[in-house]
């Protein structure tokens, strides 16, 4: 089995063999507990032995959001990457997708038929280098919340993850709400990880469910990033997921 290693110390004293490639991992964990920031750190390490990134992170209006995060996080610098990695920004206005530039499409990601053109359009348009192309999606149970497609949209990611072959999939949820969905893509999913936060300081924790194939360690450890960027990047986060959910449950 093929896997890639982060050279992050902490993630790699738990996952010594690496994440494995061609799988689909879930970090999960309640609201505000750093979820995308544990993603971020495998794209970065994705991005750097090679890979391409899609990314889908539901929880920012615009690609800039993104990118101070990361950068924040990891140091990383997305414009450095821009030939690698596409955008797929949440647009419930639009009926499908509208490309906007070669590294941004906007689309209405609530639409299951929707959601699997523009990963298969994203993909296409990548190069399948090095670790090949890894699909990270940020606050994806955001879209369950969709009065008209959110059962669907749901059984769509469920199928995309029980039949993926060929692609790296990297999904963090909420557990705070839709638990019983939430429990269902942990059970099919190939890996797991639980992201917790602890505040006063403000402190965040990461423990290995299960790494399908390779060995872990289910130790609990620290997230080594300190307080001020996790409360800048939580209030980010909080005032975008503000005005997208909203527009979610009109749809």
């Amino acid at each position: 089995m093929k896997t890639i290693k982060t050279g992050t110390s902490w993630i790699d004293d738990v996952i010594p063999e690496g994440l494995p490639l061609k799988s689909t991992t879930v970090i999960t964990g309640p609201g505000g507990s750093g979820k995308p920031l544990i993603g971020e750190t495998f794209v970065t390490a994705w991005l750097k032995k090679g890979g391409s990134v899609i990314f889908m992170s539901l929880q920012y209006p615009g690609s800039e959001f993104v990118a101070e995060s990361i950068k924040s996080v990891t140091g990383l610098d997305i414009q450095d990457y821009k030939e690698k990695t596409i955008f797929l920004q949440l647009d419930t206005g639009i009926s499908e997708y509208q490309k906007v530039n070669k590294s941004l499409i906007l689309a209405n990601l609530v639409k299951p038929q929707v959601w699997e053109k523009v990963l298969n359009l994203a993909s296409a348009k990548l190069p399948d280098e090095g670790p090949g192309v890894l699909i990270f999606c940020s606050a994806l149970n955001l879209l369950l919340f969709s009065p008209t497609y959110g059962d669907l949209i749901f059984e769509k990611i469920k199928s995309t993850i029980v039949s993926n072959t060929d692609k790296t999939y990297l999904f963090s949820v909420s557990t705070s709400a839709k638990a019983e969905e939430i429990s269902q893509l942990e059970e099919i999913a190939d890996n797991v990880i639980f992201s917790r936060s602890k505040k006063e300081p403000f402190r965040l924790f990461m423990k290995v469910l299960k790494i399908g194939g390779v060995p872990c360690d289910l130790s609990e450890v620290q997230v080594p990033i300190s307080p001020d960027i996790l409360s800048h990047i939580k209030e980010m986060a909080d005032h975008s997921r503000g005005k997208v959910l909203p527009a979610i449950l009109k749809t």
